[in-house]
């Protein structure tokens, strides 16, 4: 397996995956391009990649009005058509989608031209682009112990989240140090994911005051565009200095979560793989409006692992403070969670991946190759 494509624009959730997942492959000798979408975030974080290949797409998500399903038709033909010439181009051997409408005219134009199909659902809901073509894949990789309806054994696999290779926990001190943020200090992590969260912010907003009270410094991120970056200081219970702190985005997100004492975050995907990479002890806000309700999912099945908590966002003004209140201050349950999410890690997913799709590769092959020979016998 020489030449592979891997679909994964749209969302910070579908592309670092992908990246991860091309990162592994080069490693192991393989050339990837990577399909992405024409959003600024799939720029923004592309650029970051310089020795990967990556290739704009035209596409759009279905919209169910007279005007989106327009211009998803239009996208979904216009990225089947160059994917086909690409595939001819580089002559592809295998093509890998993480969901999301950029893997939908890529996934065609492979099964037509006979390529190898592996898809890739995150989320504890399979999203309506994987359901699409789940069907036609040779391989379907999932969340632990989840089943798709109709699907072989033989083509469902149970897997993780690749995290990118960059992407590590680091001693707690070291990273407070690369922060500038003391050791001695209670530090609580809020994020919404990539774009922020708006109700996060505003909770953060609300309760500052209450928090610095308790000896809780903040590190909010706030999502781009949503607030202004900066840093607020309020007295602590005993007079000291309390210092929270607004960014609008990070590349050092690790750094960030090994820092963090606590977390409170959405319930994406890849954020819920990042803290448990970083063993760091979490509340989960899961998006209310995510698409089947999937954020809600991924937190109760953490949860239920003991690995974090969870607090639904309507309820995120009565309740969420106290849960931090308590969580915060009580370092054996914290040292619970933490044994739990090191237990939950599953190393490095990418490899893996790469290794199971290398073997199917080469057993579709060998398949191919008999049944040709089998024909020439027969003529």
């Amino acid at each position: 397996m020489k030449n592979v494509i891997i679909a994964c624009g749209g969302t910070g959730g579908h592309l670092t995956p992908g990246i991860a997942l091309a990162q592994s492959l080069e490693e192991k000798g393989c050339k990837a391009w990577l399909f992405i979408s024409r959003k600024s975030v799939d720029s923004r974080l592309s650029s970051k990649y310089p020795t990967l290949n990556f290739v704009a797409m035209p596409g759009a998500p279905l919209i169910r009005t007279p005007l989106g399903v327009i211009r998803f038709l239009k996208g979904f033909i216009s990225s089947y058509l160059q994917s086909k010439r690409f595939y001819k181009k580089v002559q592809a051997e295998a093509m890998v989608g993480f969901g999301g409408f950029t893997s939908l005219g890529p996934a065609v134009a492979a099964r037509f031209q006979k390529i190898p199909i592996f898809i890739h659902e995150a989320n504890r809901v399979v999203g309506k682009a994987v359901r699409m073509i789940a069907k036609n894949s040779d391989r379907l990789y999932l969340p632990e112990g989840l089943v798709v309806e109709g699907l072989s054994q033989k083509v469902v696999k149970n897997v993780g989240y690749p995290l990118r290779k960059e992407f590590r926990r680091i001693p707690r001190e070291r990273a407070r140090k690369h922060l500038g943020i003391p050791n001695i200090d209670r530090l609580l992590v809020v994020l919404g994911g990539s774009q922020g969260a708006a109700s996060l912010n505003n909770w953060v907003k609300t309760n500052l005051s209450e928090l610095a009270k308790e000896g809780i410094s903040t590190l909010c991120i706030t999502g781009m565009g949503k607030d202004s970056s900066g840093v607020v200081q309020l007295d602590g219970p005993g007079g000291e200095i309390i210092t929270s702190r607004f960014i609008a985005f990070t590349d050092e997100m690790n750094v960030i979560l090994s820092a963090a004492d606590l977390v409170v975050s959405r319930a994406g995907a890849g954020a819920i793989a990042e803290i448990v990479r970083c063993r760091v002890p979490s509340i989960l806000v899961p998006y209310p409006y995510a698409a089947d309700n999937h954020q809600y999912h991924n937190a109760r099945f953490l949860e239920e692992k003991g690995g974090g908590l969870v607090c639904p966002d309507k309820e995120l003004m009565e309740k969420l403070f106290k849960e931090v209140q308590e969580m915060m201050f009580n370092e054996e349950l914290r040292a619970i969670l933490r044994r739990n999410l090191f237990a939950m890690d599953r190393g490095d997913v990418g490899v893996w991946l790469v290794d199971d799709m290398k073997q199917l590769v080469s057993e579709i092959k060998i398949s191919q190759n008999a049944q040709e020979e089998g024909l020439e016998v027969y003529a």
